[in-house]
């Protein structure tokens, strides 16, 4: 149980962070530049994890590393983007806390992790909890930016998954360094041949930059990653929820959005589904799980395996 609650702590870094990503994109970065936005977030993020991995694909991880960067980074960080700008933060970060079930359909269809009774409990609380949030009055649910949250929720799962099923045999922080740098090599050209020069950035969004690229990309896909390797697909989904939880607390304090009362109520349930997320004691992953769970917890020398 120890174990599980450490993995648990270690993947909540990401949802947190990306939350925080919600703010600042929000509110420090270009809003007409999303394919540079993205390619920006992801190249530096990826290379910098090379030069700490030092370490190439080999072999599968070569149309791996393509698959899931472009799932996971490619078209996962340009829809992001747009949502940042035409949503609230709040209900930005919130409509992407429906993920946990399509997580746990497509763990059970590719994994054969079928999910407990509490995952699905959680998955439902939080579902309602999505609902409240986006279409209370006052949401601010901009139909542009919703469909680009949905998009983006459900390629990230299913590329999440994916990551889970091929993460046997790669370290987590080479095979995140790959699929960042594969989904930031494809959108650099995407950028110029469509939005024409980069952007001009002052002091503040080259901070900005930096913290996406650093805190809510590279430390938070690793974390994200490990996540999925260790925990069943069903709690790390459920710890994602911790990402609207986040926009929501970030919206209100600092950027000054008042959340009604059953956006409120939706953030409680929201809670509710990341305790009822939890692992059950004795279920830590280990090398020897049986075979019905297609991803074990080994952590191997090289190579290596990363998130999205």
């Amino acid at each position: 149980m120890e174990g599980n609650a450490r993995w648990v702590a270690v993947t909540a870094v990401a949802p947190v962070a990306w939350g925080a990503n919600y703010y600042v994109t929000h509110e420090y970065l270009p809003a007409d530049h999303p394919l540079y936005g993205a390619a920006l977030r992801a190249l530096p993020a990826g290379l910098l994890l090379l030069l700490l991995c030092r370490r190439l694909p080999r072999g599968v991880w070569w149309w791996r590393s393509a698959v899931l960067g472009l799932l996971n980074v490619g078209a996962f960080f340009v829809l992001v983007y747009a949502a940042s700008q035409l949503l609230p933060v709040s209900v930005a970060a919130t409509v992407m806390a429906a993920s946990p079930p399509v997580m746990m359909l497509m763990a059970w269809a590719l994994v054969s992790e079928r999910p407990g009774a509490a995952h699905l409990a959680g998955a439902a609380a939080g579902l309602v909890g999505v609902g409240l949030m986006v279409l209370a009055p006052g949401g601010g649910a901009d139909p542009a930016g919703v469909l680009a949250s949905v998009a983006a929720m459900a390629v990230s799962s299913f590329g999440y998954v994916l990551a889970k099923r091929w993460s046997g045999d790669a370290d987590v922080l080479a095979s995140t360094a790959w699929q960042l740098t594969a989904g930031g090599l494809v959108l650099l050209p995407l950028a110029v041949a469509l939005e024409g020069r980069p952007p001009a950035l002052g002091a503040s969004a080259l901070l900005a930059f930096a913290f996406v690229a650093l805190v809510a990309t590279a430390l938070a896909f690793v974390a994200w990653f490990a996540g999925l390797r260790h925990l069943p697909a069903g709690t790390v989904g459920l710890v994602g929820l911790l990402n609207p939880v986040t926009g929501v607390l970030l919206g209100t304090v600092v950027a000054g959005e008042r959340p009604a009362a059953a956006q409120l109520c939706g953030l409680a349930l929201v809670l509710l589904a990341v305790v009822l997320g939890r692992p059950a004691p004795g279920r830590a992953r280990t090398p020897d799980a049986a075979p019905g769970e297609a991803l074990t917890a080994r952590v191997r020398p090289p190579p290596a395996d990363r998130h999205g």
